[in-house]
């Protein structure tokens, strides 16, 4: 092989010349989907972590409010003293309704986008 053919060979690897009929791939667009997969899985992970977790979750929180309405507990069996400084269980409650109300919007918006979707396929 001569070298100008090993050129030309290695200068074809670079150039424009592609098939009309083959798919575009924009680097940048294949680059931003690990990006934005990583940002939805630590998002779905907060979210998570904050409705079930964060200061006991909101399960727990739930399990005492049902203590205190059906078996005759107080809040201060809860922990609960009267200031707004010491909640006791009930402790990081307003983190745990956000998250709940976030899980809800974003699960409405889901269900909206799949029934859109599926009326449109119907067509």
């Amino acid at each position: 092989m001569t070298p100008a053919a090993l050129w030309r060979r290695w200068v074809a690897l670079f150039e424009d010349d592609e098939d009309p009929a083959a798919p575009r791939y924009d680097p940048v667009h294949l680059a931003a989907v690990p990006v934005v997969c990583l940002v939805v899985v630590g998002a779905l992970f907060w979210l998570l972590w904050t409705l079930f977790v964060y200061e006991g979750g909101l399960p727990l929180k739930l399990q005492a409010l049902a203590a205190i309405a059906f078996q005759g507990r107080t809040l201060q069996s809860f922990g609960w003293t009267g200031a707004p400084d010491r909640p006791g269980v009930f402790e990081g409650w307003m983190a745990n309704v956000a998250a709940l109300a976030v899980s809800v919007l974003v699960l409405a918006a889901l269900q909206r986008a799949d029934r859109r979707h599926a009326r449109r396929s119907r067509r």
